[in-house]
């Protein structure tokens, strides 16, 4: 048949998340069980430009299922962002003969692969990103194992909080969104999380309304206090001092950053990146093309590329009213 897929093509793109390598090795090994060829694509969209093309098989992705990172590597690119670097990706993927391309990453890569999708290059996408911004999906692949680096990272800093009888304010990642934060505020039983889903953007109302809490909470006799910040507010430094002045109790800011997008993942994100991996290479056999895989209802599933491009993910508000009654 004409629209046999003989030949797919894998890249990384964006932000690294624990899980991508296990995403990488379930594609291709779904893949090879289906006697189709697989082509992964170093440093994403910038490699696919390159023609940084190299053939992969079950020895090439032995032995990485537990490591963090991508073996392909990952990088953002502008030139893609420009027609020209489009029409030029769209040859490439013909000229290396390949029948699909499977994009790992997050919104900003899907929309990369969109713009393949309209020059006719079939494409999967499969969401790994710590942010869990992906709004076709409950979950991302990677948001499990950051989750819990900076719930570890938090229990560690409470304990230096709580012998010095201190408030500290603590940094975790997620860009604009506040899912590892409101999640980390839960788990690690925080006194307060700024999420940006739910800031006014009036930076001094919310200094005094923390203020006023860490007071509070002194008078019933709690002699230490945790803030979970997400990045999307920032300003975690400044918000230290602020409060530090304005209660007079010593206040330390942590910037966690990094770590969370490192280390072995979670037995959750392999579990995920190989089921979604297998799933997206099982739609393209089957016929289908230009969809993002997720789950949902603990169902794996896919959703149409653009009509998952065009949802928007919203903060759980169960898990937000939960937040503030449990940390009373």
């Amino acid at each position: 048949m004409a629209d046999e897929v003989k030949t797919i093509g894998v890249l990384t793109s964006g932000g690294d998340a624990p899980g991508m390598n296990a995403a990488i090795r379930s594609v291709v090994r779904t893949a090879m069980a289906q006697e189709i060829r697989v082509k992964g694509i170093r440093k994403g969209f910038i490699g696919l430009l390159n023609e940084d093309i190299v053939d992969l098989n079950g020895k090439d992705v032995a032995d990485i299922i537990h490591t963090g990172g991508t073996f392909l590597y990952t990088a953002r690119c502008d030139e893609f962002k420009t027609i020209e670097g489009q029409k030029r990706g769209a040859e490439v993927c013909r000229k290396h003969g390949l029948d699909a391309l499977v994009v790992i990453g997050g919104d900003g890569s899907f929309q990369g692969a969109r713009r393949l999708s309209e020059l006719d290059i079939k494409v999967m996408c499969i969401p790994v990103t710590i942010d869990n911004d992906v709004a076709s999906t409950d979950y991302t692949i990677g948001f499990d194992t950051a989750v819990n680096t900076a719930m570890q990272a938090i229990d560690k800093i409470r304990e230096t909080s709580t012998s010095h009888e201190r408030c500290s304010i603590v940094e975790v990642m997620g860009r604009g969104t506040g899912h590892i934060a409101l999640w980390c505020g839960i788990a690690n039983g925080a006194e307060d999380i700024l999420i940006p889903e739910r800031y006014n953007g009036d930076m001094d109302s919310l200094i005094r309304f923390l203020a006023d809490h860490i007071m509070e909470n002194r008078k019933r006799g709690k002699t230490h206090h945790i803030i979970v910040n997400a990045e999307g507010i920032g300003h975690t430094y400044e918000i230290a001092e602020a409060l530090e002045r304005l209660t007079g109790i010593g206040t330390r800011a942590t910037i966690i950053g990094y770590m969370q997008r490192g280390g072995s993942p979670t037995a959750k994100d392999r579990m995920l990146a190989s089921a979604m991996g297998a799933y997206a290479v099982n739609q393209l056999t089957a016929g289908k093309k230009n969809q993002v895989i997720g789950i949902s209802e603990n169902v794996i599933r896919a959703v149409d590329l653009n009509e998952a491009l065009n949802m928007v993910k919203e903060i759980d508000p169960f898990l937000y009213e939960l937040s503030g009654v449990i940390r009373r």
